[in-house]
């Protein structure tokens, strides 16, 4: 019985401690490359928008957002995630929501224009 105990609390603090580790990370990723500078704010906002509520992303934004770089778009996401005033929101969703919109835009910014 004692060792269920120590397994059960061996659980919880690795689970803890990657979740903690998790933040960690997100905020060490978006400092080192320092991602809250590369979009100006009318396309931040565009883009948080369109990614936790509803909404589409204007071409300038989708080529700031891509400019921004997917490490700093994914990192960007997940810790606002990890804000409590979100937590009503699936995780699931809104990453598969940011994961198409980062998908839309690059394809966007990657196509060729028409000639003119």
């Amino acid at each position: 019985m004692a060792s269920l105990n120590v397994y059960s609390v061996l659980v919880v603090l690795f689970l803890t401690c990657g979740a903690v580790m998790a933040t960690k990370e997100n905020y060490q990723i978006i400092k080192e490359n320092n991602c809250e500078t590369k979009m100006g704010l009318p396309c931040v906002l565009e883009a948080f928008t369109s990614i936790f509520n509803t909404g589409s992303i204007s071409n300038k934004c989708c080529g700031e957002l891509v400019v921004l770089g997917k490490v700093c778009h994914s990192a960007l996401v997940k810790r606002t995630l990890e804000n409590p005033i979100f937590k009503g929101l699936d995780p699931a969703t809104i990453i598969a929501k940011s994961i198409q919109r980062w998908n839309n835009c690059l394809a966007l910014i990657d196509s060729p224009s028409p000639s003119a």
